[in-house]
C-alpha cells in the first residue's frame, strides 16, 4: 500500500505540562528524530498539549511564536492527542487520565481549545485530527443521564467543528479512542454508541464528518479483537476512522511455556507492574474464558499456582520488538491490520504511540530516546511499503 499522508509519533512520551516545557521537549527530542528519519523534509508529529498549554496557545502572540518555532524546525502537527488533560508524567496517573470525562464541560472546552490551535498551526489544505477518551472509565457503569450529557457535549463539538470548516475551510475531526475497561472498549461498543446514541442526537451526516474513531492497535489486541475485521466493521456501520495509533501490547502464552519458563515469565512481568500508568490485563484461561482485570499488579497479587492460558497486558511496547525472553508482544496484530490495504487507504493519519518508554525496564530502552522513536517509525514505514 502507499504511505498515508502523515506518519509520526505521539509526543505524550515527553513530560511537559506547559508551553515552555513542550517547546523544550520538541527541541530536544522531536528535532533529533526528524534529523534521523527525515533530514531533508518536514516530519509529522502527533502533539500532546495539556489543557494548560492549549489555553496558553489561545493567546495570539504565543500561538504565532509557537507556529514559527514548529516551522523553523520543520515539524508538522498533523494530529493532536487530546486524551490526557493534565500532567501525564506525574508519579501516579492511573485513572486520572480519564478525567475530566465527556460528561464534564471542561472536556468539551479543552477539545475546542485544541481544535482552535490545530486550525492555526496546520499548513493550508491539511486536515487535522484529535484523538480523545472513550467518554469515561467504565466502572461504575454510566447512568442514562451521564450518557446524554456526554452526547450533548459531542454534538456541541461537532457544531463548532462545522463552524470552523465553514469559516476557515479547515476540516478537523475528533476521534474517539476505545480503551480496555472504559465506557467504550470494543468495536461493538463504539458502533452501538454511534448508532444508538450519537447519530439520533443530531444530523447524522454532520456527526459522522466531525466525530470519528481513533483505532489503537494495542487496545484492540488486549480486548482480543480481530484486527483484520475492525476497519470493515466500522465501514459497514458508516463510521469513519480518522486516525490509527500504531501500538503494541505485551502477550504471554503460558500454555506454550515450560514450568520453568512460566515462572520466569511471572518474574519478568513484575518489572512491568509499575505505579504510573494503568495496565489493564485480559486473562484468558486454557478453556478460553476471558476476564479483563483492571491493573497488572492486581493480577499478579491474586495469582495462585501457575497460569496456563494467555495474558494480554496494556503496556505500550516499542513496536519493533516481537519477543523478549519468555514474553512476546502483539506486534502481529499490527501486521494483521496493515494487510487491510483498501480499508486503510482513506485514513490519512498514522501515529506511533509508545508513551511508556520512560517506565520500560532499562534493558529494553535505547540509549537515546530519539533513536528508539526513530527505529519505530522506520520499522512502520518498512511494513507499509
Amino acid at each position: 500500500m502507499s504511505l498515508p499522508d502523515w506518519i509520526g509519533y505521539c509526543t505524550n512520551v515527553h513530560a511537559g505540562a506547559n508551553l515552555a516545557e513542550t517547546e523544550a521537549n520538541l527541541q530536544e527530542h522531536a528535532v533529533r528524530v526528524r534529523q534521523m528519519i527525515s533530514p531533508r523534509q518536514p516530519m509529522g508529529v502527533g502533539l500532546w498539549l495539556s489543557a494548560m498549554t492549549a489555553k496558553e496557545l489561545r493567546d495570539g502572540e504565543r500561538l504565532t511564536r509557537f507556529r514559527s518555532f514548529l516551522n523553523e524546525n520543520q515539524l508538522i502537527p498533523y494530529t493532536l492527542n487530546g486524551f490526557p488533560y493534565g500532567n501525564f508524567h506525574q508519579a501516579v496517573v492511573k485513572h486520572a487520565v480519564y478525567e475530566p470525562t465527556w460528561i464534564d464541560p471542561l472536556r468539551l472546552q479543552y477539545t475546542l481549545d485544541l481544535a482552535y490551535v490545530l486550525d492555526q498551526l496546520l499548513p493550508p489544505g491539511e486536515e487535522g485530527s484529535i484523538s480523545t477518551l472513550p467518554i469515561a472509565w467504565g466502572n461504575p457503569p454510566l447512568s442514562e443521564e451521564a450518557w446524554s450529557a456526554a452526547v450533548a457535549n459531542l454534538v456541541k463539538l461537532a457544531n463548532e467543528l462545522a463552524r470552523i470548516e465553514q469559516s476557515t475551510g479547515r476540516l478537523i475531526y475528533v476521534c474517539i479512542e476505545p480503551e480496555p475497561g472504559c465506557a467504550i472498549d470494543t468495536t461493538a461498543d463504539m458502533i452501538a454508541f454511534f448508532q444508538n446514541r450519537l447519530f439520533p442526537a443530531g444530523d447524522p451526516a454532520q456527526l459522522a464528518r466531525y466525530i470519528r474513531v481513533c483505532h489503537d492497535v494495542c487496545h484492540a489486541a488486549v480486548m482480543c479483537e480481530d484486527q483484520s475485521s475492525v476497519l470493515s466493521q466500522y465501514a459497514a456501520a458508516g463510521i469513519g476512522v480518522g486516525k490509527v495509533q500504531i501500538s503494541s501490547a505485551i502477550e504471554v502464552d503460558f500454555k506454550s511455556l515450560s514450568e520453568d519458563e512460566r515462572e520466569a515469565a511471572i518474574q519478568r512481568l513484575m518489572q512491568f507492574a509499575e505505579d504510573r500508568y494503568l495496565h489493564q490485563t485480559m486473562v484468558e484461561t486454557a478453556a478460553g474464558e476471558r476476564t479483563l482485570v483492571e491493573d497488572l499488579p492486581e493480577v499478579l497479587n491474586a495469582l495462585e499456582g501457575t497460569p496456563d492460558g494467555i495474558w494480554r497486558i496494556h503496556f505500550h511496547m516499542p513496536i519493533y520488538i516481537d519477543a523478549f525472553g519468555p514474553l512476546r508482544t502483539t506486534q502481529g496484530a499490527i501486521l494483521d491490520l496493515l494487510r487491510q490495504r483498501e480499508l486503510l487507504a482513506p485514513i490519512k493519519h498514522f501515529e506511533v504511540e509508545t508513551y511508556a518508554w520512560t517506565v520500560l525496564p532499562p534493558e529494553l530502552r535505547q540509549e537515546e530516546l530519539a533513536a528508539g522513536i526513530a527505529t519505530e517509525i522506520d520499522w512502520l514505514k518498512q511494513q507499509l511499503r
